[in-house]
């Protein structure tokens, strides 16, 4: 056996190798997130590529011991990871946050494996993709796709009281309840009207 097979027996270089592109994968991918303030940052995609990289390389030794199907611990890492992505999704107000953190949770996680699956290439490539998505198109979303609606004279969003649907009441962020006369209003932080405007 040569000497370097030895070493790499021994000392397990190539599980090293592993576990320090995934700390580079997640952390990078993380470092995004933890700048941008969400939920997921960095220690959490670092730990999550880890896990997932020494996962899949749990696997393939055990495979290439005992025999069996490598993919068996990699399907479970994938339904498993769908449960703490469910945690950082929130429903408040009526809209959803925390849907790209979820999905970046589940990317990084795919990144994992193919880490401890021994494609470096196509882990970095993919990782550098993902990047540029989450950097790239979140500033798109945010100066061309805002959904912040026209406001007449300057009133600021979260002082707008947006129309009621039918048999409901829209109440603003600070509680106050208006009945759906298909007007929108405009309130200020005392609750009084300042202006109203219809929609004929």
């Amino acid at each position: 056996m040569p000497v370097i097979d030895m070493i790499v027996e021994a000392f397990r270089l190539d599980l090293a190798a592993k576990l320090l592109a995934a700390i580079l994968v997640g952390g990078a991918i993380g470092l995004e997130r933890e700048l941008r303030r969400k939920p997921a940052g960095l220690r959490t995609n670092i730990l999550i590529c880890m896990g997932s990289a020494l996962l899949m390389d749990l696997s393939m030794g055990i495979t290439v011991t005992h025999g069996g199907d490598p993919g068996r611990i990699a399907a479970q890492v994938v339904t498993g990871i769908g449960f703490l992505g469910a945690g950082t999704i929130l429903h408040t107000r009526g809209q959803i946050t925390g849907l790209t953190s979820a999905a970046t949770i589940w990317v990084v996680a795919a990144l994992g494996l193919t880490i401890g699956a021994g494609h470096y290439v196509e882990a970095m490539g993919a990782s550098l993709t993902v990047i540029l998505v989450l950097m790239g198109l979140g500033r798109l979303e945010g100066r061309f796709l805002s959904p912040t609606p026209d406001l007449p004279n300057g009133v600021p969003s979260e002082e707008w009281v947006p129309r009621a649907s039918e048999g409901r009441r829209a109440t603003d962020r600070r509680g106050i309840r208006r009945e759906p006369t298909g007007e929108q209003q405009a309130v200020n932080p005392e609750g009084v009207r300042r202006e109203t405007r219809g929609t004929d």
